[in-house]
């Protein structure tokens, strides 16, 4: 009797919408990572792995999942830090300041590259006070970290920003009432609702850095072995007729993203188990 009435109540249409997601989500991503994977095939084993364990490949990837991963920790800890003040303080600008997080959302990358490439360049307003210092962030890795962060930042602040808005204040004020200190406080009542959230956050921004292309080339200098990110080397390659080296690059690369999202997924389930035991 209660399957029935659970059948009774539940919402109709399940079928025609779960039809309607499997065939966009088939047409959308899954067919075209399993032509990537087939296209890859073409090329035997030693070919295979003779392009993606090369100088150049290697040193790509390692830029850019090296860098990714960098600026992704830099924006999980600094996203933090300005969700806080968002969400916590009232001060004049705040509405202005909340809007100007949502810019690299805006702003097309190829611009946001030139923006950052004219302001860290040796010349630029911020390049020619690090200059004297012996700091250059134009072509180098350095630029490329910086484009990362700046892309990378609202996907902490606007995961992370809901959550620490639904969460009652008046936890924080019985903490405090019951003796806890303010980072216990912090450490006890906050991060435990939010680091799924920030771990979101986290893996959104990582995502994001991998895969960025624009912002990035022009602040790169683009040099091979030194400042050259696997996403443009497979432009390169397609621009050389080499579809097959593009195609393993791709395959790569998609391998390692995936990877870094399973382990992140898994923490993030394991974090929500336990702050839920600990409850």
């Amino acid at each position: 009797m209660s399957t029935a009435v659970a059948r009774r109540s539940s919402l109709p249409g399940f079928g025609l919408t779960m039809g309607l997601t499997l065939t966009w989500l088939s047409v959308i991503i899954l067919i075209p990572l399993a032509g990537l994977f087939l296209k890859s095939f073409e090329l035997s084993f030693d070919q295979f792995w003779t392009i993606v364990t090369s100088r150049r490949t290697l040193n790509a990837l390692k830029i850019s999942f090296g860098l990714s991963f960098a600026a992704a920790l830099v924006n999980l800890v600094m996203g933090m830090i300005v969700v806080w003040a968002l969400v916590r303080y009232r001060f004049p600008g705040r509405r202005i300041l909340d809007a100007i997080v949502d810019i690299p959302f805006a702003l097309p990358t190829a611009v946001a590259g030139i923006a950052l490439t004219t302001l860290y360049a040796q010349s630029g307003w911020i390049g020619g006070l690090l200059a004297p210092l012996g700091i250059r962030v134009a072509f180098t890795p350095l630029g490329i970290f910086v484009a990362l962060v700046f892309t990378g930042l609202p996907f902490v602040v606007r995961t992370v920003q809901p959550v620490l808005e639904d969460l009652d204040a008046e936890l924080e004020e019985a903490a405090a009432s019951l003796g806890a200190g303010r980072w216990m406080t912090v450490r006890r009542v906050v991060l435990p609702s939010v680091v799924p959230a920030l771990l979101t956050g986290f893996t959104l921004a990582l995502a994001r850095a991998v895969g960025e292309y624009g912002s990035v080339i022009f602040i790169a200098g683009n040099l091979p072995n030194y400042s050259e990110i696997a996403p443009l080397l497979i432009v390169i390659r397609l621009q050389e007729f080499r579809y097959a080296d593009a195609t393993a690059i791709a395959v790569v690369m998609l391998v390692i993203s995936l990877l870094f999202l399973f382990l992140i997924n898994a923490l993030q389930r394991w974090t929500q188990r336990h702050t839920g035991n600990s409850r």
